[in-house]
């Protein structure tokens, strides 16, 4: 068997009608094209949310009110308010495993400088926030403990917010009025961009927890604490000391549901690597089936084309072609037209790929594994899909074959 004279029959029978032959594979080029792109975009939102959750630490615990219940209605996380600032304190000052505590309340609120206004998140936190959160001041300063003990009307700007608000000017000094009430702007924060698509990291106005509580929400508990632990290995000591420290001071009995939540950071990136993952599988499995489809169109060709060519069957079996002659011939053919359709849907996986992260500003990561596995399992296919037609070419008889109209 001259294996690269069979190809080249095969090659020869696929050009004799190039559009059937396109568009027989053309569901494997879809198939292949939306496997990778699929995949691109899970990679990428899932490299997005490790690189987020590495640029903010893995010591890091947040402290959230718990949920309660009320005449058997029970209420989602945060629907208890017990968190106060004494609780801060208290954390900070007994828990030696704890490096930086931050309370934090927050709201949305329209911000006006001059003839300019913005809406934007307002976030009261406490003087360690930036270190809990790997900040950087750009320009000025961040607000120091006298600030928020004295409930300073002090304000340190997310980039996005300085952009739209001074447009290139220097904030630091400038007086900018939240919900009417004057502050003045003391820093700018460097610039950490979008969050995986989801909000603009940038898009915030932080000040001192204490001026947000008694200024602009007026309220006295916290929404929640941020806490750095003294390094990862003592994260689980420190949210363990939490715990006790805080089940302590809320006066719960043993046994007794906890008013609050602590959550590891750790445990967060975790679970959101998984949820990445699984719908990195989900949208793979649903661009897998147009793959199946596709081999099944070229299973359907191949059948069309051995009855066409029952007669040619019949001359080369005649002049000496064997069975496993004529079975590797189609068998070729139904592979070469799965692997043009592979490569063209490797290209248009990775253009659109491409695309996409440049109009929808999503981050996305074409990996060599992937277009590894989709090329291999467009090969997979034809020779699945093209082993009924070529075995029904090969078990012709030989003498009917020639007699065929």
């Amino acid at each position: 068997m001259n294996i690269m004279r069979t190809i080249r029959v095969a090659l020869r029978a696929l050009s004799r009608n190039k559009m059937r032959s396109f568009l027989t594979a053309l569901g494997i080029i879809i198939g292949v094209g939306a496997v990778i792109a699929t995949v691109s975009i899970g990679e990428g939102a899932k490299r997005e949310v490790e690189k987020r959750f590495e640029d903010m630490g893995t010591n890091l615990l947040y402290v959230r009110p718990g949920s309660q219940s009320f005449r058997g209605r029970q209420y989602g996380g945060g629907s208890f308010q017990t968190l106060t600032d004494d609780d801060a304190i208290a954390i900070q000052e007994k828990c030696d495993a704890v490096q930086y505590v931050s309370p934090s309340v927050s709201g949305r609120a329209q911000v006006v400088y001059q003839n300019k206004n913005w809406n934007t998140s307002v976030n009261g936190v406490g003087e360690h926030y930036v270190e809990i959160g790997n900040w950087e001041v750009e320009e000025g300063t961040f607000f120091d403990e006298n600030m928020v003990r004295s409930g300073q009307k002090v304000a340190v700007l997310g980039s996005e917010v300085n952009q739209n608000l001074f447009e290139g000017a220097d904030p630091l000094g400038q007086i900018i009025r939240i919900k009417k009430i004057p502050f003045r702007v003391i820093g700018v924060l460097e610039s950490k961009g979008e969050a995986g698509g989801w909000f603009n990291r940038d898009d915030i106005i932080l000040v001192p927890y204490t001026t947000a509580q008694r200024r602009l929400l007026g309220i006295t508990y916290i929404s929640s604490i941020d806490v750095s632990a003294v390094s990862g290995s003592r994260t689980e000591e420190a949210m363990s000391q939490i715990e006790d420290l805080l089940r302590i001071r809320h006066k719960i009995a043993p046994g007794a549901e906890d008013d609050f939540n602590v959550r590891n950071m750790s445990d967060i990136a975790e679970s959101a690597a998984e949820s990445r993952d699984a719908l990195k599988i989900l949208l793979g499995g649903i661009a897998s089936v147009s793959l199946l489809v596709g081999g099944i169109g070229i299973m359907n060709i191949m059948l069309v084309s051995v009855t066409e060519r029952i007669r040619e069957i019949g001359i080369r079996m005649s002049v000496g072609a064997r069975e496993k002659d004529i079975l590797f011939q189609f068998l070729t053919e139904a592979i070469v037209l799965s692997l043009f359709g592979g490569l063209l849907g490797i290209g248009m996986g990775v253009v659109g790929s491409t695309l996409i992260s440049k109009l929808a500003e999503w981050q996305t990561l074409v990996s060599l594994w992937s277009i590894i596995v989709a090329f291999l399992f467009s090969a997979m296919v034809g020779v699945f899909f093209g082993f009924y037609p070529a075995r029904k070419a090969s078990k012709l008889d030989p003498i009917e074959a020639l007699r065929y109209e």
